[in-house]
């Protein structure tokens, strides 16, 4: 029997600038299509958190936890990478919260909360992060044929978050 698929990266409503999944409606498809759990990542925050875990769980299904958020680029502050974290737990959703109240306080850059790539080393307790495909500094090294500097990313990045680290692949 094949494995049930289930979205990890999911903008709704509250992801103001790319989302129009209203969460009701998303605990519901998730339900009848035979998704045990759905992750809720809006961009840069977790506004829609309480309403997301209520219509989940009446539903049925675990509702993952986590964000979709921006990460500085030092050679294009402009052009700022991206990543996921999903919470494994409490511990995991205290870790985020930490790094979106740093990113708001001490990273603010043309409007967007930015995560500076140090803060991750030691902060990530808890979290589950994607690379962020074609989106992430990974990613971006890839694409830009930096598969030496790719490899070094990821490779720093599965140390510092402890076997946590999954490299997301999507069709270009």
């Amino acid at each position: 029997m094949a494995s049930p698929f289930i979205h990890l990266r999911v903008h709704s409503e509250f992801s103001l600038a790319d989302g129009i999944v209203r969460l009701d409606a998303l605990a519901k498809m998730a339900r009848s299509q035979g998704m045990p759990a759905v992750a809720l990542t809006d961009l840069a925050n977790v506004f829609g958190l309480v309403k997301f875990y209520k219509a989940a769980v009446a539903t049925g299904i675990k509702p993952i936890i986590g964000a979709d958020l921006w990460l500085s680029n030092a050679a294009d502050p402009n052009k700022p990478f991206r990543f996921t974290a999903l919470c494994q737990d409490l511990v995991g959703y205290r870790s985020l919260c930490a790094l979106l109240t740093r990113a708001y306080a001490d990273g603010q850059h043309a409007g967007r909360a930015c995560v500076a790539r140090e803060w991750l080393q030691g902060s990530g307790e808890g979290l589950l992060v994607l690379s962020g495909a074609q989106e992430g500094d990974v990613g971006q090294a890839l694409l830009s044929g930096n598969a030496v500097g790719a490899e070094g990313l990821a490779t720093e990045y599965a140390a510092w978050f402890g076997g946590r680290y999954y490299l997301e692949l999507q069709r270009t």
